[in-house]
């Protein structure tokens, strides 16, 4: 008779508690990936080394991408577009903080944010904030704040967030009507709810309960281009053009400023700050106020933002998706690459021209904790905003997919 005890390592029940020890049995690396977690409990380990303990070398994960060197942009199916092609890459030299970092947009923001480092007290989304808030002013500009252009309906709604890596705490305000500075609501909402997010009415009833006054946004120049884009963008309703405002740009200019900021004692705060994609539906919200997306920073890694088209970011939840990779290992500028890569192949049909790309730019400003930084954009020839102790403030080349 044939033994089929479970101690017979032939018969069936004896086979099955061999797959079953085995399942039980943690591999080499996920033991020692428990080791760098207890480790960083007891705090014989800093948090950030721990997560670095064991690195992802499975298929297609971070460290092994990182191990086998950056990665040539993707192809239609996900691989390499060419052998031999790799993104184009724009050699720096790190120095360590203080350093602040913003999108073009933002260079008198960046040296205004560094310059309040040496004032006293002043906290560093405090200081981030202040950056920002030159740009919010500028009538000029108009995709942030006074000056931007309006919803369809011909009214200014305004997005924008606030995060502090040392505390992990963000504030952010989406549809936000009448308050030329929603930076500044945003961090009245980290520092004074138990919130992240306020949105539309009762986000101007907050701004107003704190002392922030009302005011008409949408300027002039602002209303001149939002008319010519109503009265031109069909042939079938009842709006005529005129000839009078013809030299009016009615393209749907993209904008934003992001800024992330680094002291210099490891510590980073990040904000960005939008009107968001001009004539939209009202009520739509864009990557900037939600964190992760249109920002996202941690002292245990980095920081890093986005301005461009907000659907395709929203999407890839593009912030978040490069701290992350920074944090396995990847440098600012290989985990944008990274990421901007992804949001290529998710491209809707409808946002890609003739030859298969996207119709649309997305940027991202990066920022490691030990202060290498980088811009990135799907277009080329963008740039963005920098200033540090050592180079003063300046514009630098974002890196571009090849």
């Amino acid at each position: 008779m044939r033994d089929r005890s479970p101690w017979n390592p032939e018969s069936p029940e004896g086979a099955r508690l061999r797959r079953s020890a085995t399942l039980a049995r943690p591999s080499r690396r996920r033991f020692l990936s428990w080791v760098g977690g207890a480790a960083a409990a007891l705090g014989l380990l800093p948090q950030r080394a721990a997560s670095m303990v064991v690195p992802d070398l499975t298929a297609g994960g971070a460290g092994a991408q990182a191990a086998a060197g950056p990665a040539g942009p993707a192809g239609p199916g996900g691989g390499p577009a060419g052998k031999g092609r790799a993104p184009v890459a724009v050699p720096r030299r790190v120095v360590a903080g203080p350093r602040c970092i913003a999108s073009g947009n933002g260079l008198g923001a960046v040296e205004r944010a560094l310059s309040r480092l040496d004032e006293p007290g002043v906290p560093l989304t405090h200081a981030a904030v202040s950056g920002v808030n030159l740009v919010e002013n500028d009538p000029d500009d108009m995709s942030v704040g006074y000056g931007g252009l309006p919803n369809e309906d011909g009214v200014v709604e305004l997005d924008s967030a606030v995060m502090d890596g040392a505390t992990h705490r963000a504030g952010s305000v989406g549809s936000l009507r009448n308050i030329k500075n929603p930076a500044s609501v945003a961090l009245k909402v980290l520092e004074r709810t138990d919130h992240v997010m306020l949105v539309g009415d009762g986000a101007l009833r907050f701004a107003r309960a704190h002392g922030f006054a009302e005011e008409e946004l949408l300027t002039d120049k602002a209303r001149r281009a939002w008319l010519r884009w109503r009265e031109t963008h069909s042939s079938k309703d009842d709006w005529l053009p005129t000839t009078l405002d013809a030299e009016v740009d009615i393209e749907r200019p993209g904008g934003t400023i992001h800024l992330s900021l680094l002291d210099g004692s490891g510590n980073i705060a990040c904000v960005t700050t939008t009107s968001g994609l001009a004539y939209k539906i009202p009520g739509r919200v864009g990557d900037s106020p939600i964190i992760g997306v249109g920002l996202y920073c941690t002292n245990e890694v980095g920081s890093c933002g986005s301005t461009g088209r907000g659907e395709s970011v929203i999407i890839d939840c593009g912030s978040f998706a490069v701290v992350e990779h920074m944090r396995h290992g990847r440098s600012p500028q290989e985990a944008c690459l990274e990421v901007l890569s992804r949001i290529a192949r998710h491209a809707p049909g409808r946002h890609r021209d003739a030859d298969g790309k996207p119709d649309f730019n997305v940027q991202f400003y990066a920022m490691s904790i030990d202060g290498d930084y980088a811009g990135a954009a799907l277009k080329p020839r963008g740039r963005f905003a920098v200033a540090d102790r050592e180079g003063g403030v300046r514009h630098e080349d974002c890196a571009t997919p090849a």
